[in-house]
């Protein structure tokens, strides 16, 4: 695993001056490839199993087809972290102190975290990415959370860490106070304010819970004018690891590689995009559903259904690491089972 440093080596490549250039891209997409899912359902089959019977897994390969490497496969899978900082902190809506934040990327970085151990269970590679932690977004309730450069330098940051190579991306976070910004990304972008979508987070009790919703409520309020736009939203509202996220995504359709995405802050991080083109998330699968409130809600209003539902409310891409098991899983039997011709199994009478 490593750690890449922050903003400043992805100046010299930053795809994004402007968000006009940003909106540009996020509207200019690239299809999948039908031929390449059809040709695995034809596969599928032929293989000794009734039709259909492996459900979901039969669903993925098809996906990783339309989406990836033709023949599809799994060799190269980076999990991608984001850490940033936020300025909202300063209301009390996380028990943890803004500290933790760097703190937790030192124990990435000394590969003791859960999202260490999954990304070496399912032999994926870990770069956790930390974007200026030393000086946290503005809060959101006063002024907009980053003004446009640092908004297109951050969504840069993670367009510019996606690896060409790569075969699936899992894309996670971590940041004190970010799942406040998501609520309020969420609420922006499709509704129903703070008591829809704020969560306890790192464990808020039900006074800090309130004063979570009434703040996001208010920051609603304060950039009521830039509602209209989910790029501006993103910008007013999020941070730079949301930021850095949605460019990361982007970047990865515009590759044609596959992404799983993590829990609440992971998605509400993507979600403009989908806001911004009806079909800009069909290369992305949601890894999990997690326990935070509001992220079964917003998988709804992105039609996307979780591969697994364990009660996780971790972060750091831990939902989507441990995804890739099942997707491997899918693999392993496409490739490997026998067609009913090979194994001198009858198939079903016509």
């Amino acid at each position: 695993m490593t750690t890449a440093p922050p903003t400043e080596s992805t100046e010299k490549t930053a795809p994004f001056r402007s968000l006009a250039e940003l909106r540009a891209a996020c509207l200019d997409l690239p299809a999948g490839d039908g031929a390449a899912a059809d040709a695995v359902k034809a596969r599928q089959a032929e293989l000794t199993k009734p039709p259909g019977s492996l459900g979901r897994l039969e669903e993925m390969v098809a996906w990783l087809a339309r989406w990836g490497r033709n023949p599809p496969r799994l060799d190269t899978v980076d999990v991608l972290v984001f850490a940033g900082n936020h300025g909202v902190t300063v209301h009390g809506v996380s028990p943890f102190p803004a500290a933790v934040t760097a703190q937790m990327v030192a124990n990435f970085s000394a590969g003791g975290a859960a999202i260490n151990q999954l990304a070496e269970a399912v032999s994926a590679t870990l770069r956790v990415i930390p974007l200026d932690l030393e000086a946290p977004t503005a809060d959101f309730t006063a002024e907009p959370a980053m003004d446009e450069p640092a908004f297109a330098a951050a969504v840069s940051a993670g367009y510019a860490a996606v690896r060409p190579e790569a075969d699936l991306l899992c894309l996670g976070e971590m940041g004190i106070g970010n799942t406040t910004a998501a609520a309020a990304v969420a609420a922006a972008l499709f509704g129903g304010g703070g008591a829809r979508w704020a969560g306890r987070g790192t464990g808020l009790d039900d006074r800090g819970l309130a004063r979570k919703q009434a703040v996001i409520d208010k920051g609603l309020a304060r950039h009521a004018s830039a509602l209209h736009d989910p790029l501006l939203v993103a910008a007013a509202l999020g941070g730079r690891e949301l930021a850095a996220i949605l460019g990361a995504t982007l970047a990865a359709r515009r590759l044609r590689i596959p992404v799983l995405l993590d829990g609440f802050v992971c998605t509400a991080a993507a979600a403009p995009l989908a806001k911004l083109r009806a079909d800009a998330l069909d290369h992305t699968q949601a890894g999990h559903v997690s326990a935070e409130a509001g992220h079964g809600a917003l998988l709804d209003e992105l039609r996307l259904k979780p591969l697994l539902d364990l009660g996780m409310r971790l972060g750091e891409g831990s939902g989507a690491a441990l995804a890739v098991s099942i997707l491997r899983a899918a693999l392993a039997c496409h490739d490997g089972m026998a067609t009913f011709a090979e194994a001198g199994v009858a198939n079903k009478s016509h």
